[in-house]
């Protein structure tokens, strides 16, 4: 039971090349086969961190999969998406920026025995993305083409409102409304951070004054 954390955790390491590599041979067929795998991943996403807490089994390996795995998930079947061009550059050019920000400020604040805590912002942001990424490779399993924001394809007539198309649309809706979240949890951490910048701030005026003095 120790260990079971950490092996959810590699798990859905293992899962994002099996993911990754079903979005590349873009077929209905894998997509359906993706969606299955990409939500029995989600879900170790949060019976990992379950098991971690009501156990108590907290260790530095543990803490590195587990973020390393969150990012890795994301970040590699959106790369796979855009090869496909389901999804723009730009999305995954946002997403991968917020997380080099928030990993230096992390960083940053960790070298001044500081947290900064998740906020709202950020937890909601990966709800909305692991959903929005799920319907979207949902859809695609179900033959959907017809309605899309990328690319944008809006006809909407009998053929094209269908479940699966509609579906579709909802889910490239939803990569927007992530895309928003994103940029707010991106800026929810700069400003946790700012006292830590102000500190060093202080600090650097303190010291001016005690060499002039």
């Amino acid at each position: 039971m120790r260990n079971m954390p950490n092996i959810l955790s590699a798990s859905r390491l293992i899962a994002t090349v099996v993911v990754f590599s079903l979005v590349l041979v873009d077929q209905p067929w894998a997509f359906l086969v993706a969606t299955v795998v990409f939500f029995l991943a989600s879900v170790t996403d949060f019976f990992d961190g379950y098991l971690a807490r009501r156990f108590r089994i907290v260790s530095s390996l543990g803490v590195f999969l587990d973020l390393t795995a969150d990012k890795v998930f994301v970040v590699a079947i959106l790369v796979a998406l855009v090869q496909i061009a389901l999804v723009p550059a730009w999305i995954v050019f946002v997403i991968v920026t917020r997380e080099f920000l928030v990993t230096s400020l992390r960083s940053l604040a960790a070298s001044k025995g500081r947290v900064i805590p998740a906020g709202i912002w950020g937890k909601q942001k990966t709800f909305i993305t692991l959903v929005a990424m799920g319907a979207l490779l949902l859809a695609k399993g179900l033959g959907a083409n017809q309605l899309s924001l990328f690319p944008q394809h809006l006809v909407f007539n009998s053929q094209t409102l269908t479940a699966s198309n509609i579906l579709l649309l909802f889910a490239d809706v939803l990569l927007i409304v992530a895309v928003i979240w994103t940029a707010f949890s991106g800026i929810e951490y700069i400003v946790g951070a700012l006292p830590i910048f102000q500190e060093k701030t202080e600090n650097k005026a303190t010291e001016e004054q005690h060499a002039n003095s």
